[in-house]
């Protein structure tokens, strides 16, 4: 039997923290609050790629127009 790779884009917590400078330990609690979508496979917990996306789209400010 053949196995498949899964095509989902998931990052470990580490690797969500260097993408974002958010601390590992704040992803985690973040996931088990469930203010971010996560999945738990063993031992690993694995954000998805689009949810840090989505959080940094929902938490970015508009540009403040300097006076000129």
């Amino acid at each position: 039997m053949a196995q498949r790779k899964m095509s989902m884009d998931l990052l470990g917590v580490a690797e969500a923290e260097a993408s974002t400078g958010v601390s590992r330990w704040t992803w985690r609690r973040w996931a088990y609050d469930g203010k971010v979508s996560s999945v738990k496979l063993g031992r690993r917990l694995l954000i998805p790629a689009a949810e840090i996306k989505k959080l940094v789209t929902d938490n970015t400010w508009p540009r403040l127009a300097r006076g000129k």
